[in-house]
């Protein structure tokens, strides 16, 4: 079964530590602890992850982000990636090529990743059953000391 890894971006970014930062792989961008054990947990138990950006969508390790932005999903923005550009991009992205997509986010995710899917594909949410960030983390942290998977949940 091929697996892919979706990861969220995170509000902190490295313009917000260094503003002279330029342009920047996605891979340097994101600096909130979320991302950072999503990223290492991501990088343990796959060879093939992106980030999900709500300003920028799918986006792989070395795609270049140009500047800072605050753009989330689930609020209301103009700057908000389309749910016709994210289906787009699914494409160009080959992430119809995966069988399951093993998602890194809260309910917010779920309503931008469901529709997305093909009909041999199943989206996997095991961060879902966690009830707040500090939990979340604690979990990433465990899985990946412990090099065992969290359990999925669907």
């Amino acid at each position: 079964m091929k697996r892919v890894c979706i990861i969220p971006c995170g509000a902190k970014k490295i313009w917000d530590v260094d503003p002279e930062a330029g342009s920047q792989p996605a891979n340097h961008v994101y600096l909130s602890p979320l991302h950072q054990r999503t990223k290492s947990y991501a990088q343990t138990f796959f060879s093939d992850w992106m980030i999900l950006s709500a300003k920028h969508g799918f986006l792989k390790a070395d795609d270049i982000i140009h500047e800072n932005y605050d753009v989330a999903f689930g609020t209301p923005r103009a700057k908000q990636i389309t749910q016709e550009e994210l289906s787009q991009q699914f494409h160009q992205k080959n992430l119809f090529a995966y069988d399951e997509l093993v998602v890194l986010g809260g309910k917010k995710y779920r309503k931008v990743i469901d529709p997305l899917l093909q009909p041999h594909q199943k989206a996997n949410y095991p961060l879902a059953p966690y009830k707040g960030i500090g939990y979340m983390l604690q979990a990433l942290h465990q899985a990946v000391e412990s090099k065992v998977e969290l359990p999925p949940h669907i």
